[in-house]
Protein backbone atom coordinates (compact mmCIF):
# COMPACT_ATOMS: atom_id res chain seq x y z
CA UNK A 1 0.00 0.00 0.00
CA UNK A 2 1.03 2.94 -0.83
CA UNK A 3 1.93 5.94 1.77
CA UNK A 4 -0.93 8.89 0.24
CA UNK A 5 -3.48 4.99 0.64
CA UNK A 6 -2.21 4.48 4.27
CA UNK A 7 -2.30 8.12 5.37
CA UNK A 8 -5.97 8.24 3.68
CA UNK A 9 -6.89 5.57 5.92
CA UNK A 10 -5.30 6.62 8.87
CA UNK A 11 -6.55 10.28 8.79
CA UNK A 12 -10.63 9.04 8.67
CA UNK A 13 -9.88 6.82 11.75
CA UNK A 14 -8.17 9.75 13.63
CA UNK A 15 -11.07 12.33 12.13
CA UNK A 16 -13.68 9.98 13.43
CA UNK A 17 -12.11 9.83 16.90
CA UNK A 18 -12.03 13.55 16.96
CA UNK A 19 -15.12 14.01 16.07
CA UNK A 20 -16.80 11.38 18.48
CA UNK A 21 -14.63 10.64 21.29
CA UNK A 22 -11.76 13.37 21.90
CA UNK A 23 -13.20 16.99 20.78
CA UNK A 24 -17.05 16.26 23.26
CA UNK A 25 -14.52 15.26 25.97
CA UNK A 26 -11.66 17.92 25.39
CA UNK A 27 -14.98 20.41 25.46
CA UNK A 28 -16.05 19.14 28.18
CA UNK A 29 -12.78 19.42 30.17
CA UNK A 30 -12.56 23.39 28.69
CA UNK A 31 -15.67 24.00 30.56
CA UNK A 32 -14.76 22.15 33.66
CA UNK A 33 -10.86 23.75 33.81
CA UNK A 34 -12.96 27.44 32.87
CA UNK A 35 -15.38 26.77 36.02
CA UNK A 36 -11.93 26.67 38.16
CA UNK A 37 -12.06 22.88 38.59
CA UNK A 38 -9.19 20.61 38.75
CA UNK A 39 -8.47 17.57 36.85
CA UNK A 40 -8.84 14.42 38.63
CA UNK A 41 -6.63 11.22 37.50
CA UNK A 42 -9.35 10.31 34.27
CA UNK A 43 -8.83 13.46 33.09
CA UNK A 44 -5.05 13.42 33.14
CA UNK A 45 -4.98 9.96 31.50
CA UNK A 46 -7.02 10.95 28.39
CA UNK A 47 -4.68 14.19 27.51
CA UNK A 48 -1.48 11.80 28.28
CA UNK A 49 -3.22 9.61 25.71
CA UNK A 50 -4.13 12.50 23.24
CA UNK A 51 -0.60 13.80 23.68
CA UNK A 52 1.22 10.17 22.62
CA UNK A 53 -1.49 10.00 19.71
CA UNK A 54 -0.16 13.79 18.72
CA UNK A 55 3.60 12.39 18.71
CA UNK A 56 2.65 9.80 16.47
CA UNK A 57 0.58 11.95 13.99
CA UNK A 58 3.39 14.27 13.68
CA UNK A 59 4.70 13.00 10.69
CA UNK A 60 1.60 12.54 8.73
CA UNK A 61 0.43 16.03 10.18
CA UNK A 62 3.82 17.34 8.54
CA UNK A 63 2.93 15.36 5.04
CA UNK A 64 -0.05 16.99 4.79
CA UNK A 65 -0.64 20.98 5.03
CA UNK A 66 -4.31 20.20 4.50
CA UNK A 67 -4.37 19.26 8.38
CA UNK A 68 -1.96 21.92 10.04
CA UNK A 69 -4.78 24.11 10.93
CA UNK A 70 -6.85 21.59 12.25
CA UNK A 71 -3.92 20.52 14.17
CA UNK A 72 -3.23 24.05 15.49
CA UNK A 73 -6.69 24.66 16.56
CA UNK A 74 -6.53 21.39 18.58
CA UNK A 75 -3.21 21.53 19.68
CA UNK A 76 -4.57 25.55 21.04
CA UNK A 77 -7.38 23.96 22.52
CA UNK A 78 -5.76 21.40 24.65
CA UNK A 79 -2.49 23.88 25.49
CA UNK A 80 -6.17 25.96 27.32
CA UNK A 81 -7.07 23.37 29.15
CA UNK A 82 -3.82 22.61 30.37
CA UNK A 83 -2.27 25.56 31.04
CA UNK A 84 -6.12 26.68 32.84
CA UNK A 85 -5.78 23.60 35.01
CA UNK A 86 -2.20 24.15 36.35
CA UNK A 87 -3.51 27.79 37.21
CA UNK A 88 -6.55 25.68 39.16
CA UNK A 89 -3.72 23.24 41.00
CA UNK A 90 -1.81 26.62 42.09
CA UNK A 91 -5.38 28.74 42.77
CA UNK A 92 -5.92 25.45 45.40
Amino acid sequence: MSQEADDKGLAAVVLERLENERLPRAIDLKEKVDAGAKLDDMDIAFLERVFADTEDLKPMVARHPEYHALAARLMGLYEHITSKALENEKAG
